[in-house]
């Protein structure tokens, strides 16, 4: 029997973060810095949104809006989805496919310890691409 791997023992625990008042112009900063194509928006230790580069592109560049005016707030996915570091790989694939996201920021106990994408899982456990196949269709939501 295979055995159960949980999302902890495959998500990245150096989760970076800004706050909702981050200018979006430090934002893409921050994302460019680090090679990464999200950033969780956090409030008092908790997250309230995402900012993933789609957002970035629909919400700003589409606009022609000014990224050293808007903030994180203004351009934030929000609410954010979560999913709790015990969960199983199998059960964050499937929540990922239902609710059409490819990015959940993962929890214990009320606090931010990490995040998993579609990436992870399908490079890490790549026994779970039949289940998430279904995200990379043309119609998932924006992150």
């Amino acid at each position: 029997m295979a055995s159960i791997i949980l999302v902890r023992d495959i998500m990245s625990k150096d989760v970076k973060v800004v706050r909702p008042d981050t200018t979006v112009k430090e934002v893409v900063a921050t994302m460019n810095k680090f090679n990464i194509g999200s950033i969780i928006v956090v409030q008092s230790d908790r997250p309230v949104g995402i900012i993933t580069e789609r957002d970035i592109l629909r919400r700003l560049v589409e606009q022609s809006l000014a990224p050293e005016i808007l903030t994180a707030k203004q351009v934030m996915t929000s609410p954010v989805l979560t999913i709790n570091e015990n969960a199983t790989i199998e059960e964050a694939a499937k929540f990922m496919v239902n609710k059409k996201v490819k990015k959940l920021p993962v929890m214990n106990n009320g606090r931010l310890v990490g995040i998993i994408t579609f990436t992870d899982i399908v490079t890490k456990v790549p026994t779970l691409l039949s289940i998430l196949e279904e995200l990379v269709r043309p119609h998932h939501r924006s992150y």
